[in-house]
């Protein structure tokens, strides 16, 4: 992933750009604005992981401009029987990540498979290339591709009840899954026959000037420290701004209010060593505060992305029972 210097500044004597900013060896921003990335593991068609799944899923384009694609994970189901749908945007402070990722991937099959639902998850564009609100952007091409998905003879007309959609997300993915229900609610963004039944956040990934309580006190040896949170926001959000840009805080002097936005349930999911832990619960009682149905389940010592970590462990299996039970309650169209 290293860069080199051309012959052009070879011969001219001009120094490489160097590394300004290294996100865990991910993705390095140059001096010449140019970005480097490296490649993660993926798990991709065609494998044997896809023959042997126990849920049958495959890749689709969404966005051909963009390329821009989505996993679609479909379970069997009796005739006749549609399942609920949930849109899934990972996490990777906008900076990373794709629904190709073994932990994604895995997590996404597990609650395919233990709702059941049929699961899309979707990528997006990344930052710093594509700076916020890029990814939010997406979400309109997005949404244009799920209703013409309610056509007869489409990939989703037979399995998907599309008027029982649930947006959600992980950490940054889940910052997404909270616009656009805003969207929805307040009538920027046309669902058409599509009905978004609720919203699911799995620490979500919320920005602030102000630092919380948890936020101050994060050790140093988790995953998500102060020092990340900070670097990831400087290389997704619009040169110059803060953190308390409408895109990262919710409740930011800039940000429009909730209260006359009509949303729909949202379970909040967070681990009780997450460094965001306060800004969830924050989050949900704002909205309670407003009058929203909002619900928060804290996963004691977990931390942050702990079902993405260990897509089979215990933990993110009590997350899969909590949010089916989310799913299962939920008001019928």
């Amino acid at each position: 992933m290293a860069s080199s210097p051309s012959p052009a500044s070879a011969i001219s004597g001009d120094a490489p750009p160097r590394v300004v900013e290294d996100c865990l060896g991910m993705v390095q921003l140059l001096s010449d604005g140019t970005v480097q990335r490296a490649v993660p593991p993926l798990v991709l068609p065609g494998t044997p992981s896809q023959t042997t799944s126990p849920v049958p899923w495959k890749d689709v384009t969404y966005d051909e401009t963009r390329n821009l694609r989505l996993r679609m994970y479909v379970p069997s189901t009796d005739a006749g029987k549609k399942l609920p749908v949930l849109v899934y945007f990972h996490g990777g402070g906008f900076c990373g990540g794709s629904f190709a990722m073994p932990g994604f991937h895995d997590a996404c099959l597990r609650l395919a498979a233990e709702l059941p639902a049929v699961v899309l998850s979707v990528d997006y564009r990344l930052a710093p290339e594509h700076r916020l609100p890029a990814a939010l952007e997406d979400v309109d091409t997005l949404f244009s591709w799920l209703r013409g998905q309610a056509m007869d003879g489409c990939l989703l007309a037979g399995p998907a009840d599309l008027g029982r959609v649930f947006v959600s997300g992980d950490s940054a993915g889940a910052n997404i899954a909270h616009h656009v229900a805003v969207r929805v609610g307040s009538g920027a963004l046309d669902a058409g026959p599509v009905r978004i039944a609720g919203y699911v956040l799995l620490w979500p990934y919320f920005g602030g000037e102000r630092r919380t309580a948890s936020e101050a006190a994060c050790p140093a040896g988790v995953f998500l420290t102060l020092e990340l949170y900070d670097q990831m926001w400087r290389l997704a959000l619009p040169a110059g701004a803060s953190r308390d840009h409408p895109a990262a805080n919710p409740f930011g002097p800039e940000s429009p209010p909730l209260d006359g936005v009509d949303l729909p349930p949202v379970l909040v999911a967070v681990g009780g060593g997450d460094m965001l832990v306060d800004r969830s619960a924050d989050y949900v009682a704002r909205l309670k505060a407003a009058g929203k149905r909002a619900e928060l389940v804290e996963f004691a010592g977990q931390g942050h992305g702990f079902s993405v970590f260990e897509p089979h462990g215990e933990a993110a299996g009590e997350l899969v029972r909590v949010v089916r039970r989310f799913v299962l309650s939920a008001p019928p169209n």
